[in-house]
């Protein structure tokens, strides 16, 4: 049985800093593709950052420069270090697989106060 538990989320002020992760079980990591979404209050979910199976890294336009997107393969775990948060950028985030099934950790909180 696959699961994703995310962890790291928590209140910061803005400029502040933090470290998502996502912890795999049932699947290894590597050899996927692992993307991060968001979702604020109100609105829908949107994609932020992915990392591929060779290590690539893409990310949305607003975050681009202040977030990065990291994989340890060993702890089969995925990361997402964010930097310079801004109020915006709180939102339920949640980590994301696909194999033949999309798989969706529970989300971790981030509340960035201005």
């Amino acid at each position: 049985q696959v699961q994703l538990v995310e962890s790291g989320g928590g209140l910061v002020q803005a400029g502040g800093s933090l470290r998502l992760s996502c912890a795999a079980s049932g699947i290894i990591f590597s050899s996927y593709s692992v993307h991060w979404y968001r979702q604020a209050p109100g609105k829908q979910r949107e994609w932020v950052a992915t990392i591929s199976r060779g290590g690539s890294t893409t990310y949305l336009d607003a975050v681009k420069g202040r977030f990065t997107i990291s994989r340890d393969n060993a702890k089969n775990t995925v990361y997402l270090q964010m930097n310079s948060l801004k109020p915006e950028d709180t939102a339920v985030y949640y980590c994301n697989t696909r194999t033949v099934t999309q798989y969706w950790g529970k989300g971790t909180l981030v509340t960035v106060s201005s």
